[in-house]
């Protein structure tokens, strides 16, 4: 093909304006790539307007991540639920419908909220929901829920490095409801050296020392992890 001088110029305007367009791409392309500069490597994850599931389905590449999508569209969800069977991770992966406004979990328990679309949730929404320092995409704007200045850590065995055991929280209060179970279901003993002990807190993570040993009897030997 010959060019002159004015299709030359033409094309190298069509080019400028191409390479423009590529930079003007947001630095992450996908939700795994959002989920990956969040920071948070375990808890849950939640796939505001999750479609067929395609995108869900990839936030899972990390096994110590429950992910569950969200969408308002029956079609759409069924065909999430397919997608995720067909790819073998049903069960850590789930799809489920809500009413478009309200998100269904109770307060502080969302690590990660990836959202893309028009939807009608708020930010207000989005904030009751996360966990303290949880992180919001929001069509790409990222959200961090900061840590409250009246919720306290326990990251000592006698809650500081004082040894003073009193923590100074105003937050916490009698328990209401069961918002999260984790494994090791059951303790080896109550009466002699407790099955758990020496648990911790440190940004919103429980860490403890826990005797694996069988239950069958506190007499055998303890397997401390």
């Amino acid at each position: 093909m010959l060019f002159n001088k004015e299709s030359a110029g033409l094309v190298g305007r069509v080019l400028v304006g191409f390479y423009l367009l590529i930079a003007a791409v947001p630095a992450f392309s996908d939700s795994l790539e959002l989920l990956k500069s969040s920071g948070v490597e375990a808890g849950l994850v939640v796939h505001l307007n999750c479609g067929d599931g395609t995108e869900t389905v990839r936030l899972s590449a990390n096994e110590r991540l429950l992910v569950q999508g969200l969408d308002d569209d029956d079609a759409q969800i069924q065909k999430a639920r397919h997608n995720i069977r067909a790819a073998g991770c049903y069960g850590r992966v789930s799809v489920m419908k809500y009413d478009g406004g309200r998100l269904p979990y109770v307060d502080n328990l969302v690590n990660v909220i990836i959202a893309d679309g028009d939807f009608a949730v708020s930010k207000k929404e989005i904030l009751r929901v996360l966990a303290p320092l949880g992180v919001a995409f929001v069509n790409g704007r990222k959200i961090v829920k900061p840590w409250p200045d009246n919720m306290d850590e326990w990251n000592h065995f006698l809650h500081g490095s004082d040894n003073n055991a009193v923590a100074k929280d105003s937050v916490i209060g009698i328990p209401r409801s069961i918002q999260w179970v984790s494994p090791p279901r059951w303790g080896r003993s109550h009466e002699e050296l407790a099955g758990m002990s020496a648990a911790v807190s440190a940004k919103g993570r429980v860490f403890f020392i826990f005797d694996r040993a069988p239950l069958a009897s506190i007499r055998y030997s303890g397997q401390w992890e």
